[in-house]
């Protein structure tokens, strides 16, 4: 029999995960812990940081400075340089990780489905034809074929216009 080791993911499978104050605003603050706090990039309102809990691998957010929980408490320009951001990210994925194809979303509000519902983010997932195998569906099983390590490493690296 096979065993698949994926232990990072079992404090939020258990509802165990830490939640000091709010990630985003935490990650945003210091830039000399970006990658304690997998933020890849950057921008002048905006910046990408990794799941911490990945759907897939190279699974980011772009997320404001500005901790609010709607979309209309941000500025124009932030909204615009987010969706910049995201123009450019889905560049880096599909150069990086050649994906059949990207899901983009994002979720207003804890009905919505949003597990940070008081900072607004966009979720950025890579996806390949066949990653909804039996693994996921029936076993509810997710098989990360990366560690988030090394993701954090080829995704700053390609924001920072390194090969």
């Amino acid at each position: 029999m096979d065993h698949l080791w994926t232990p990072w993911r079992s404090t939020y499978i258990t509802g165990q995960a830490e939640t000091k104050g709010c990630i985003f605003c935490d990650a945003a603050g210091d830039p000399s812990k970006d990658s304690e706090t997998l933020v890849v990039y950057r921008g002048r309102l905006n910046f990408v940081i990794l799941n911490r809990f990945p759907y897939t691998t190279g699974h980011l957010m772009v997320a404001p400075y500005k901790h609010v929980a709607r979309l209309t408490a941000v500025s124009a320009d932030t909204t615009a340089e987010m969706m910049q951001i995201t123009r450019h990210s889905e560049e880096i994925l599909e150069r990086t990780y050649r994906p059949d194809g990207l899901n983009l979303g994002m979720n207003l509000g804890q009905a919505a489905g949003a597990g940070i519902a008081q900072h607004i983010h966009l979720h950025m997932l890579p996806r390949w034809i066949g990653d909804a195998n039996f693994m996921t569906t029936v076993a509810q099983t997710r098989v990360m074929p990366e560690s988030l390590g090394d993701t954090y490493e080829k995704l700053k690296a390609a924001f920072a216009g390194r090969p």
